[in-house]
């Protein structure tokens, strides 16, 4: 199957549902004109796209393997940041949050900034302040992203965090506001469906702490580099992630160690401002 075969698969599945193209795109998380162009054969759709036209439909979960497994056969993409900025940063950030919302685990390790499902509204200006967004652009990217941290209070889905001591220490911000990023890292540790783990680096790096990596489920993996993010549902690549998560796993300190730790840190930079 082709993408434009793909497409019409989607639209005839839409049309039999009875659902119109504005609210499935909604619930997709995607404009109107972007499902007609992949139903219609203009637009190849990626992986991501398919699961959630197919989630939007609310499809048995037989078709939704089919389908999604002729969207895999091209599984491995690269979508560079440019793209994103030129469409908008805060749409990305609304595609991304509706994958969270229809994962059930949510596994990410992060070396390079704090999550940002975790991130304070402070910290998510200082992570953006060097990406040249005007400041129209700016509040629409910090709100799209605030707004995806709702998923965090749904009991039924798992979210595991791992982070380098690292993370900990960059000045993304001032000292102050460092500190109050530390003490959300520690409250946000105590919600029963929320685990969070830190690398420290007094341990053996079990393997290289190469770039951020998010894995849905062990369906999809979504990796960061300077210039893209790469999307792959290849098995034997989430596979891989997996394992990488899981090395990290077993070095991290993770409960009231974790929070001990993560106070410290903060304390330090609280007693920085003091002495400023």
């Amino acid at each position: 199957m082709n993408p434009t075969d793909l497409g019409k698969a989607l639209r005839e599945l839409r049309l039999a549902s009875g659902k119109q193209a504005k609210v499935v795109a909604r619930s997709a998380a995607m404009s109107p004109s972007k499902l007609s162009k992949i139903e219609n054969g203009a637009l190849p759709p990626s992986v991501i796209d398919v699961e959630r036209v197919l989630t939007a439909l609310e499809v048995s979960d037989e078709v939704k393997g089919q389908l999604t497994e002729v969207a895999r056969q091209v599984a491995t993409e690269a979508t560079a940041w440019r793209i994103y900025h030129r469409s908008g940063l805060h749409k990305h950030q609304d595609a991304i949050g509706a994958v969270e919302a229809q994962t059930h685990l949510m596994r990410l390790f992060q070396p390079s900034c704090v999550p940002g499902l975790l991130q304070t509204p402070e910290y998510v200006r200082g992570v953006l302040r060097n990406r040249d967004l005007t400041e129209d652009a700016l509040e629409k990217m910090l709100g799209a992203r605030l707004r995806r941290q709702g998923v965090l209070y749904d009991r039924e889905r798992s979210f595991h965090f791992l982070i380098t001591e690292s993370v900990l220490r960059w000045r993304i911000v001032p000292p102050p506001m460092m500190a109050a990023q530390l003490d959300k890292l520690v409250t946000m540790s105590r919600m029963p469906n929320i685990a969070i783990g830190i690398v420290p680096l007094s341990g053996m790096m079990p393997t290289l702490p190469t770039s951020s990596f998010v894995v849905f489920d062990a369906r999809l993996v979504i990796v960061e580099v300077p210039h893209a993010e790469i999307t792959t549902s290849e098995l034997r690549d989430v596979e891989l992630y997996v394992s990488k998560f899981a090395a990290f796993e077993d070095v991290a300190v993770y409960g009231e160690g974790m929070r001990s730790f993560v106070v410290s840190l903060r304390d330090e930079f609280l007693s920085e401002q003091e002495t400023c």
